[in-house]
């Protein structure tokens, strides 16, 4: 099986229990739309995890971009000595953010900012729609597009033809008030055609960091799973 998921935002312990809710195996494979980093306290975690796991496809989010202009913008500064470097970004990441390592750096610098499958395109925030409903190619967008868009998000915005796009970025309690995946049919769609090649678009961001589950949506079911967060009992 395949899953897609976005903006894990650094909520490390319940991505794992998320992993063990849906019992994700070797042989199944996961994409990761962007912003796994900040907010949570365990993103070197998270990031460690997902590069140790030969099945998982990560991109860049917004906030990833961030924290490598940060990267970028200190080693420019300091005479590209990597150990203060380090030292200084450990507070980049609330929680964990002492552990951060070169190595870790070095994979958010190898994430691709799209990822495109026979079916599918993952991207973090959208792509633009022209005036005939299609979406050109990924690599002819520019990332600020790629990694900010606030159009594509709207459900006015239906993409026909082409492949589903799987996004994130914004979360989905701001379009629906919910806190759950929005999978969008093709106005194109012929009658009585199912799975992902009759969705246009699904925006996966459920708010997570906000307070909502952690979820997933799998390709080959066009079913999302859900985690809710622990109740925080003496909480006033």
């Amino acid at each position: 099986m395949r899953y897609v998921i976005s903006d894990i935002h650094g909520q490390y312990d319940m991505f794992m229990r998320l992993l063990e809710r849906i019992k994700f195996a070797s042989s199944d494979e996961l994409f990761v739309c962007g912003d796994m980093v900040d907010k949570g306290g365990g993103t070197v975690r998270l990031l460690r995890q997902l590069s140790s796991m030969p099945n998982a496809r990560c991109i860049l989010g917004n906030h990833e971009y961030a924290f490598l202009n940060k990267y970028w913008s200190l080693m420019r500064d300091t005479g590209e000595d990597t150990e203060r470097v380090l030292d200084i970004l450990s507070a980049y990441f609330p929680g964990d953010g002492k552990k951060l390592g070169e190595g870790d750096v070095r994979f958010v610098e190898r994430l691709p900012a799209y990822i495109v499958r026979d079916d599918f395109v993952a991207v973090h925030a959208g792509l633009p729609v022209g005036p005939d409903g299609v979406c050109p190619p990924p690599d002819e967008v520019p990332l600020n597009f790629l990694l900010n868009d606030r159009n594509f998000k709207s459900p006015a915005v239906l993409p026909s033809g082409g492949k589903c796009v799987f996004f994130g970025h914004t979360p989905t309690r701001n379009i629906c008030g919910a806190d759950k995946i929005i999978a969008y049919r093709r106005r194109d769609a012929e009658f009585g055609e199912s799975g992902i090649a009759a969705l246009c678009k699904v925006h996966l961001d459920t708010g997570v960091w906000l307070g909502g589950p952690m979820a997933c949506f799998c390709v080959e079911t066009c079913r999302a799973h859900y985690l809710r967060p622990r109740p925080t009992f003496g909480a006033k």
